[in-house]
């Protein structure tokens, strides 16, 4: 008997679908779907790692029907067609299996589970172990002495005690339990009511399904009448369910064989499908030794000299990966723990506040002196996730970064920011490594039993925190060596994103002030308005409604008043979205009384309640948290609190800004450019007109009106160039006439008509429009005029809606993508100009395109002068770069 080298049959049908539910959504940067494929190749490796002298074969189902659908016509009728995303990765991963050297085994007429009971039948007979690996419970009624199930992807196996554990009958009698229960997948009748229990029980009690039949006048209830009214059906589901083991095969036994990979073919396949894990695991040129459970030395530092000993492994390996947990303590930054890594194996972790008594710790103090020489030195590299985090923390303790930084979230997100999972280095570890790091959850719990990371134990704290220091050192090279495969991406990182990190760490450090009693006045208005408002609704309504609940509202609006619903929601809900409310808006008064409702009620509970909360009790001021690796498009974000959405045309969100303050003896500047996003528009797509007016210094909204609605430029009014400014914006983002029509109230044909005579006029934005959309079908993504890559994972994508929003994303990202480097291009730049003209100044707003500065009333001139010229000088378009500059005592009069 072969124990040691048995014949393994791959159950490739089942894994599949496994597969392809496990990560229905993987997809290539172009959009090709992905998941089915990884998920069978990775278990077939592990496999081929775990039984390297087996043979390993794998068994799938044909497309064509099968003997039991000539038994049962009904037989697996229920079943929906397979998904196009599934079937699209059949055919690629069954020549991937071929270049694995795996033979591929398949036979009209039957299905994979035949094929495989037929072989594992001539392995036994021939005195072979077989082991099939597979989860589907009709396999068990295979299991003997010598053929075992195997769930590759759950780790489990099952001989015949682990079948009669699971299923509470032996393998002899799983045919009978199949057709009793019969299957709804399959669309195999059984007995109704009867389920995995009753079936055993039945078995166990009388022995077989014949058995059951001959005495079924004896079983009562409900179960006992449907088991009669069933029983003419159950020889045929017998039959059904029965694993055919004489199959006419088309090979022998000993014709399967493994052969050698093919390990150019599978090099090409694995790039085409961006497989960057499993090609480093069939190649030999592994650049990263095993997974970080395998490889990592972790330990915790208590004592100067263990810490001393690690800052000299730190030197000699010339970099350091940085963990560190903030505390804060009455608005003061604190530190539970620091975790350092000198190289990818080694780690450890510096306890500083635990709550641990069983440990001495070191003081920050002591751990900031030790430290300091390493992070200053500017020949040792710094390796991290979000390391803007530690800049900002080490320079409140006079610590200075000043090696190369390698911020593995950062370059991450550059290198594809749609990527699935994110970028922290959990996803990371995952995506890179096929690592899966601790969840911090199993240390401190989550909701309301969460505790602090400084109660948890020393020991347990220190794997975690070693772990996730490990994991940024072993993950930096493999994303920069992909960043490197393209020097434009790889300057988005080293040249606009690395250096900006540093700006806006020092940005969140200065904070910006706030008046309160400002936001509470507003809030008290507020609070009045929306008193006002729904009273006024409850009126307009006829009755009181919770004017927050949707599905109230929809009642109100379209059942008691009568209003046409436009359209449902995705679960069948009525909408009460805020374009539904504004449709509705001239048909009765209630959807106006909504909007403004809901309008005063986010700008109070987002705005003038909350901002008061964020004021630093240290500092006096609020310190916002810039995001570099948030948005699709490369723009910032910020949260705690969020700053970038505070409206501005409205009077009441200029309120909001008006309590945005500068201290006495000081001024708010703002620094905001002129209409970028159609500047941008006009040099990416050459058109001559376009770029004419600007460079003329032409109102271009009203330039636009003149050519759209073919008036002279001096002869434009109000409403003309509103509507002008609604279609330039709306055509950069795609606007279709649908939209369009909406946003202007206009007929779709009308729309229709401005769009065309918009591009008659402007005939190069319709060809960079087309060609931005042709490019991201071809490749999957689109690009800024720096070079960082935005990725459409649906613009191939079967869904048209999903495909036109990606087409629509096609156009306008390169605009959006191109106008976020330039801002931070030009943030970089002054900034630079700060510290080297010693002006008496400090950023400390960033929203969208617009900086805001602090500057010394005396000191106003020459920052206007030095921010202009940096901001204009940020990049080299084909039209001018225009930057409007406004002064005041807060926000609001500044800009």
């Amino acid at each position: 008997m072969q124990n040691e080298n048995p014949l393994i049959l791959v159950d490739g049908s089942t894994y599949l679908f496994r597969a392809f539910y496990a990560l229905p959504d993987l997809k290539t940067s172009t959009g090709q779907y992905t998941g089915a494929i990884r998920g069978v190749v990775s278990m077939l490796l592990k496999l081929m790692n775990d039984y390297p002298e087996s043979t390993i074969a794998v068994v799938f189902d044909t497309a064509s029907p099968t003997f039991r659908h000539e038994l049962f016509s009904e037989y697996k009728a229920n079943r929906p067609p397979m998904q196009d995303e599934m079937a699209q990765q059949i055919e690629p991963l069954h020549t991937i299996i071929g270049c694995m050297g795996l033979p591929l085994l398949k036979k009209d007429g039957f299905e994979a589970d035949d094929i495989i009971g037929t072989l594992a039948t001539q392995a036994t007979d021939a005195g072979r172990t077989t082991i099939i690996s597979t989860s589907d419970k009709d396999m068990a009624q295979l299991v003997n002495e010598h053929v075992t199930m195997l769930d590759t992807m759950k780790n489990q196996a099952m001989d015949r005690d682990g079948v009669v554990e699971k299923f509470g009958v032996p393998p002899e009698l799983i045919i009978d339990y199949l057709a009793l229960m019969g299957d709804t997948s399959d669309n195999i009748p059984g007995v109704p009511k009867v389920g995995p229990k009753t079936a055993a029980k039945w078995l166990n009690q009388y022995g077989s399904l014949n058995s059951i039949l001959e005495n079924r006048n004896e079983i009562k209830g409900k179960v006992g009448e449907n088991l009669v009214a069933a029983s003419e059906m159950l020889p045929m589901s017998r039959e059904l369910a029965t694993i055919k083991c004489d199959v006419e095969l088309d090979w022998s036994l000993e014709e399967l064989q493994v052969q050698d990979m093919d390990i150019p073919a599978l090099t090409d396949w694995f790039n085409r499908l961006e497989f960057r894990t499993l090609l480093r695991q069939i190649t030999e040129d592994r650049e990263i030794a095993p997974k970080a459970e395998q490889r990592a030395a972790y330990e915790f530092i208590t004592d100067q000299i263990t810490m001393q000993a690690w800052i000299e492994r730190i030197r000699a390996s010339k970099e350091v990966s940085l963990v560190f947990q903030p505390s804060v303590h009455n608005g003061a930054v604190g530190c539970v723990g620091i975790a350092i890594s000198a190289g990818p194996d080694r780690a450890a972790y510096i306890p500083i506040e635990h709550t641990d008594t069983d440990f001495r710790q070191l003081s920050l103090e002591q751990v900031i002196d030790q430290l300091k020489p390493v992070l200053e030195d500017d020949e040792i590299s710094v390796i991290g996730s979000d390391l803007k985090s530690a800049i900002k923390f080490f320079s409140m303790h006079d610590v200075e970064l000043r090696g190369p930084l390698y911020d593995t979230r950062l370059m991450s997100y550059v290198l594809n920011s749609t990527a699935p999972g994110g970028h922290h280095s959990s996803a990371l570890a995952s995506r890179h490594l096929e690592h899966t790091t601790i969840d911090r959850n199993t240390l401190t719990g989550s909701g309301v039993h969460r505790i602090p990371l400084s109660d948890v134990a020393i020991p347990e704290t220190s794997v975690y925190m070693a772990e996730l220091a490990c994991v940024n050192a072993q993950v930096c090279p493999l994303v920069l060596k992909e960043l490197s495969s393209d020097p434009r991406m790889l300057s988005v990182y080293q040249e606009i994103e690395a250096p900006l990190t540093n700006v806006l760490a020092k940005m969140e450090r200065n904070g910006v002030c706030i008046e309160p009693t400002q936001l509470q006045r507003l809030s008290q208005e507020l609070k009045e308005r929306i008193d006002r408002l729904t009273k006024d609704a409850y009126e307009s309504a006829g009755e009181p409604f919770g004017l927050g609940s949707p599905k109230q509202l929809s009642t109100i609006l379209y059942d008691k008043i009568g209003l046409e619903a436009p359209r449902k929601t995705r679960t069948g809900a009525r909408s009460t979205s805020e374009d539904i409310l504004r449709d509705l808006a001239d048909k009765h008064p209630l959807p106006q009384l909504i909007l403004d409702y809901r309008a005063a009620t986010k700008l109070k509970s987002t705005y003038s309640d909350q901002l008061g909360h964020w004021i630093n009790r240290t500092t006096g001021r609020v310190h916002t948290t810039y995001d570099q690796a948030n948005a699709t498009t490369g723009r910032l974000s910020s949260g705690g609190p969020n700053l970038q959405n505070i409206p501005i045309r409205t009077a009441d969100g200029r309120r909001i800004r008006e309590a945005f303050i500068s201290p006495p003896g000081t001024v708010f500047m703002s620094a905001d450019y002129s209409q970028i996003e159609l500047r941008i528009m006009a040099h990416l797509s050459g058109d001559e007109s376009l770029q004419q007016a600007f460079n003329d210094g032409l109102d271009i909204h009203r330039a636009t009106a003149g050519e759209v609605f073919g008036v002279e430029y001096d002869d434009v009014d109000e409403d003309m160039r509103r509507n002008a400014k609604t279609i330039n914006f709306g055509l950069i983002y795609g606007m279709s006439a649908f939209g369009l029509a909406r946003n202007l109230s206009i007929t779709r044909g009308e729309a229709a008509e401005f769009i065309e005579t918009y591009f008659d006029h402007y005939p190069g934005v319709r060809a960079y429009m087309d060609q931005s959309k042709a490019q991201a079908h071809d490749y999957g993504y689109v690009e800024t005029l720096y070079g960082r890559r935005i990725h459409l994972d649906e613009i191939n994508s079967r869904n048209p809606p999903r495909r036109q929003a990606a087409e629509r994303l096609a156009i306008n990202a390169p605009v959006q993508g191109s106008a976020a480097d330039i801002i931070k291009r030009a943030t970089v730049s002054a900034n630079d100009f700060l510290e080297s003209s010693g002006v008496d100044a400090k950023m400390v707003l960033h929203v969208h395109d617009e900086i805001v500065f602090e500057v010394a009333e005396d000191a106003l001139d020459e920052l206007r002068g030095g921010v202009v010229g940096a901001m204009q000088s940020a990049a080299d378009l084909s039209v001018n770069l225009e930057v409007d500059v406004g002064v005041g005592s807060n926000w609001s009069e500044a800009h």
